[in-house]
Order: C-alpha cells, then sequence, then structure tokens
C-alpha cells in the first residue's frame, strides 16, 4: 500500500460511515509517519481502521470498501473494519499518534498509531509474520527493542506484558 492508497481508504470510509475521524492501526498504520516507507513495511494490501466515534460501523467498512468488494477489485487495496479491542494498544497509544487530513482525504481524518505501538501489538499478535514486520522495523531503526521495552513496562498491563516481551526476544533472534 502507498500513503496516497490508505488516504484514499480513510476518505471512502469516512464518505461511506458519516465519521470524520479514521483510526488507522496494524503495519499500513506506519505509512501516517512516513510517507515512503521500507517496501517490505508496506506490502499489506490491506488498511486495518474503525471510525472513532462509531466502531460499530465496521461491518459497512467490510461490505462497501472491503476484502473482494468492488472497490478492492477496482483498485487492489481494500480497507478491513475492525474494533480498538482487535489489537493490543498501550495505554498512550492517542498521544504518540499522528493524523493524516489533507486535500487527498477529503477533510476525513486518519488517526495513525505510532510505530512502537504498532510493533507492541504486532508482538502481542504473535504471528511469525509479525516477527517479521517488527525485526524489519528495528533493522531500518524505525523502533529500537529498547523503546519496545519502556512502552511495554510502562503502558502495557500485566497479562499481556509477558507475551508482548517473550515475542519481541522472538523477533529478535
Amino acid at each position: 500500500m502507498k500513503r496516497s492508497e490508505l488516504e484514499h481508504v480513510i476518505r471512502a470510509a469516512g464518505a461511506i460511515t458519516g465519521s470524520k475521524n479514521i483510526c488507522v492501526i496494524g503495519s499500513q498504520a506506519i505509512l501516517g509517519f512516513l510517507t515512503d516507507p521500507p517496501a517490505e513495511l508496506v506490502v499489506s494490501q490491506e488498511a486495518d481502521i474503525w471510525p472513532s466515534d462509531d466502531p460499530g460501523k465496521t461491518d459497512l467498512i467490510d461490505g462497501t470498501i472491503g476484502e473482494l468488494s468492488p472497490f478492492h477489485e477496482t483498485f487492489g487495496y481494500f480497507a478491513h473494519g475492525v474494533g480498538p479491542e482487535t489489537a493490543l494498544l498501550p495505554a498512550n497509544w492517542k498521544s504518540r499518534a499522528v493524523t493524516i487530513c489533507n486535500p487527498n482525504t477529503n477533510g476525513y481524518t486518519g488517526i495513525c498509531i505510532h510505530p512502537l505501538d504498532i510493533a507492541i501489538s504486532k508482538l502481542h499478535a504473535g504471528r511469525p509474520k509479525d516477527h517479521v514486520y517488527v525485526r524489519g522495523m528495528i533493522d531500518k531503526k524505525l523502533v529500537s527493542a529498547l523503546e519496545i521495552r519502556q512502552i511495554t513496562e510502562a503502558e502495557v498491563f500485566d497479562a499481556a506484558r509477558r507475551r508482548v516481551t517473550d515475542n519481541l526476544e522472538i523477533a529478535l533472534r
């Protein structure tokens, strides 16, 4: 996915749901921080999003601009409607998030989680592809293991902290 494609998803999701603010989590949130990130960090054709004022509209997103929709077939990328509970987000994620709001989003705002929060949520998920993604972020110096550990210790509840730190060790191998 490219930054312009994420902007298109934000614009479409806002128009469909009537929500001015669209939260972007998952790997493609990196496009809020880097307009031209390393290619290996933007291989997904899917943006995980939810309307911040009405997360219940995720089915509407999936049905209109989701996987296998005419939107997906036309443009080659799509939105996946998710909820705030989909990913482990550290307590202060909102304070680190950045927004995308420009003519390409047509007045809708994408709220993109910080690379550290992307890393922590991926480490909590713990899939092999998540380990690879986080390792790529560390190798490209977008985040550091020390920063991940610090935020995990300060902001991740006890039950998830161990899972994140264990998966960080796997990603660092």
